[in-house]
């Protein structure tokens, strides 16, 4: 079954919010959730789980190219240890490409930092419980870091709706 994916208005209740001063760039998006007793953490789990192959394919794309440029590799959305507990997630620890910045039941907030740029993704359980929101905020630091969006911005717009839809 497909899944309607929306723009949407960064969640008014979520603590990613407060983090958008400054913000170079950032998006979100709504999508359903089937099971309203899912923690946030939860459904960032069982969302990128789906991740389409085509993603994965443009992230080891993405890091065989700024490999050489002096940049991570991230490796892709869902190399993760999936038979690690959902439970026993906490701050600091790896989920994919991203660490778990904070973790609370309405909203997990991930990020990845380097010289260059910080990125926060926030999944957000919409209020209305049927729903929830992925948030994403980008904080540059230097001219690479907005060389770097320049690329990444047409292909994040494609990416992030072609996972919702797939969860």
């Amino acid at each position: 079954m497909k899944k309607h994916v929306t723009e949407s208005e960064v969640p008014y209740g979520s603590e990613i919010k407060k983090l958008l001063p400054d913000a170079y760039f950032f998006d979100s998006y709504q999508a359903l959730f089937e099971n309203k007793n899912h923690t946030a953490i939860e459904i960032y789990l069982s969302t990128i789980r789906n991740t389409p192959r085509w993603v994965n394919r443009l992230m080891t794309l993405r890091n065989k190219v700024v490999s050489k440029l002096g940049l991570k590799d991230l490796g892709h959305l869902d190399e993760l240890e999936w038979s690690k507990p959902v439970g026993d997630y906490r701050v600091g620890d790896r989920v994919g490409i991203f660490t778990i910045y904070s973790i609370r039941e309405q909203e997990v907030i991930l990020e990845d930092s380097d010289r260059h740029l910080d990125v926060k993704l926030s999944i957000y359980k919409n209020l209305d419980e049927k729903t929830f929101s992925i948030t994403t905020i980008v904080h540059i630091h230097n001219f690479a870091g907005r060389v770097y969006m320049f690329f990444v911005i047409p292909v994040h717009k494609r990416i992030v709706p072609a996972v919702l839809v797939k969860h």
